[in-house]
């Protein structure tokens, strides 16, 4: 459990100490957030392109096969059944539409779960920054005043 400090007791070197390392974790916070913005949109796009396979007959989807990030072959679906999940850390899991389709989904909402959970972690530290600014600012103009 973090500790309550009342800022009007720390002096002004304490207060830009607190201030840095809270700018710190703010960034840090807010670049974990933009990484896990960009995990979400790729399981999005996952559970999007399982969608568009159910329906399809065998036959009938080609698709481009990537060979490298900038070279592709055309190529033809032998089974849209079933498709291959990578579910981490280098394994793969044969899976039908559906389960692949609720794979996705689920890891979408615990991804969710976890933005709104660092939002709110997030707009915490960016109170305390201000309020940290603010009694800094006070100060600054009191030591002006008292010159």
């Amino acid at each position: 459990m973090a500790q309550q400090v009342n800022l009007n007791d720390l002096d002004l070197q304490s207060l830009q100490q607190v201030k840095t390392q809270l700018e710190e974790e703010l960034s840090h916070l807010t670049q974990s957030y933009s990484k896990l913005k960009g995990v979400q949109s790729r399981f999005s796009d996952c559970a999007e392109s399982v969608q568009e396979l159910q329906g399809e007959r065998e036959q009938d989807k080609t698709i481009l096969v990537p060979l490298t990030s900038s070279l592709y072959v055309p190529g033809k679906l032998s089974n849209v059944q079933k498709v291959i999940v990578d579910v981490g850390t280098g394994y793969y899991v044969e899976k039908s539409l559906g389960e692949a389709t609720k794979f996705y989904t689920d890891k979408v909402n615990y991804v969710k779960q976890n933005l709104d959970k660092l939002q709110e972690a997030v707009m915490g530290k960016q109170n305390s920054l201000r309020a940290i600014v603010n009694v800094m600012q006070e100060r600054i103009q009191q030591q002006g005043q008292q010159q």
